[in-house]
């Protein structure tokens, strides 16, 4: 295996697979900048369009903001090393778990995210979880819950964690951070940002010690109907763009 320098990935991918690692990137750089990252830890993943079983996953010992397209390592679903362009870098196999579960029942779920961030872990910490405090939390109206069951190290895991997402394209993981599973990228990116802005903004409004006000359960339901996929646009494909053209304004290295 050769490093990222003297590799050339996108003369040895498809044109599809060189897309889906930009855009795979693209969402690493956009984690940090909007205080999402988790130092070298945790993952996004992405399936390979027209693959059942191969997936892209960030080189362990990197942080988000150094993802390039080439630097993405490719797997299967099993965690199993398919092309690595590094020498000193491999994938976390024990961080990979949450991701194998998601990706090998759900095909639906081409992109994962999960975050231990303050605002997520402190929401998964919380009995009462998720409330229909703002028009953003209601957007997540059928969010799933996991409970913690230790790091996820343990294979046994893995079903009750796909039981407990069922069909669902969000689910808090009780004392541990938030996980998004999406149709694409940016669904994935989209879904995560807006859940933890409803997370941020529950624990800033609980933090005021004082009575919270709630809309009526009307009002809540027709609000999660209305900012269902299938009622509207899908979220997050008319915004990439714009990530996109923000992200090169700063540093367009992801691209290569």
């Amino acid at each position: 295996m050769s490093d990222t320098s003297t590799m050339n990935v996108k003369a040895v991918v498809s044109e599809a697979e060189w897309e889906t690692r930009v855009n795979l990137a693209a969402c690493y750089r956009l984690m940090p900048m909007f205080g999402m990252s988790d130092l070298v830890y945790n993952h996004i993943t992405a399936r390979i369009p027209g693959e059942t079983d191969r997936l892209l996953i960030n080189p362990y010992g990197y942080m988000y903001e150094e993802i390039t397209a080439s630097s993405l390592i490719s797997i299967n679903v099993a965690g199993d090393v398919l092309l690595n362009p590094h020498s000193n870098y491999d994938i976390n196999p024990a961080g990979y778990v949450i991701h194998s579960a998601v990706h090998g029942a759900r095909h639906d779920a081409q992109c994962v995210i999960h975050t231990h961030s303050k605002a997520g872990m402190a929401l998964s910490a919380l009995k009462c979880g998720l409330l229909p405090l703002t028009q953003t939390a209601m957007r997540f109206g059928s969010i799933a819950y996991h409970d913690y069951e230790g790091p996820a190290v343990d294979l046994d895991e893995r079903q009750r964690l796909v039981d407990d997402l069922g069909d669902n394209d969000a689910m808090i993981l009780r004392n541990h951070g938030l996980l998004v599973a999406s149709a694409d990228i940016p669904q994935a990116f989209n879904t995560i940002y807006w859940l933890e802005m409803a997370c941020r903004a529950q624990v800033d409004a609980m933090a005021c010690n004082t009575e919270l006000h709630y809309p009526t359960p009307e009002v809540i339901e027709k609000t999660a109907h209305l900012y269902k996929p299938g009622t509207r646009r899908p979220y997050g494909v008319m915004e990439w763009p714009a990530m996109l053209r923000m992200l090169d304004r700063r540093d367009s290295s992801f691209r290569s």
